[in-house]
């Protein structure tokens, strides 16, 4: 009878203990994140460098917030590039797509599938730079002199090729993003930086693709 006693509050002990580390667990785990989130002395002088040149944010605490949160991000992604060209990076994608009506996150899902945020990246056909820009579209839209490494420069050329696209497709994504890469009449590719987006950088609901290959199925 004894044993059985001490079993029964045994068991209730560690119902208790259990129930408390999970009730704290939560706790913990806010406390961890934020740590990690939170910048340190170097990237917040760097952030606050980045800030006082022009951009499109509505104001500059909504700047800071975007800007930590997508380096935080950015760091996981592409660890090598230093802390002033990430920011600096994503202030020109930021303030880029703003100009051309894309949306911001979207252009780094492009980047993170096109060039992994390498900007002096070339592809095997002779794309350059962090959105894969083909040398023609210089003689195209531009001036052959351009530099498609130079950061700004290459979102300028990428984001326009994008959202002409999206305006050839009525704004349907899928299909303006497989034109992007080449890629129109197939769902691959599209669903490549649909992914990217909702795995690495979503922040708000962009609408989500359905029947991707479908879409894009059609020829133009």
């Amino acid at each position: 009878m004894q044993q059985l006693v001490s079993s029964v509050r045994y068991k209730q002990m560690f119902r208790h203990l259990l129930l408390a580390s999970l009730l704290l667990l939560p706790v913990y785990a806010a406390k961890a994140s934020s740590q990690q989130e939170r910048p340190d002395e170097e990237v917040r002088a760097l952030l606050k460098a980045t800030l006082e040149k022009k951009h499109y944010f509505v104001d500059r605490f909504d700047a800071e917030v975007w800007m930590v949160d997508m380096h935080a991000r950015l760091e996981r992604r592409a660890p090598k590039i230093p802390a002033e060209e990430r920011l600096e990076v994503l202030r020109l994608v930021h303030k880029t797509a703003t100009e051309f009506g894309l949306n911001p996150q979207l252009v780094l899902a492009v980047i993170d599938i096109e060039s992994r945020f390498d900007r002096f990246a070339i592809s095997k056909a002779g794309a350059r730079g962090l959105m894969q820009v083909m040398p023609f579209w210089r003689k195209e839209i531009g001036d052959e002199t351009d530099n498609l490494f130079e950061i700004e420069t290459n979102l300028r050329y990428g984001c326009a090729i994008l959202k002409t696209y999206m305006a050839r497709e009525k704004q349907a994504l899928g299909p303006a993003l497989a034109r992007y890469n080449g890629s129109y009449g197939k769902g691959w590719y599209p669903s490549l930086v649909f992914d990217a987006f909702y795995k690495h950088w979503f922040l708000k609901e962009l609408p989500r693709p359905t029947l991707v290959a479908t879409q894009v199925a059609s020829q133009p």
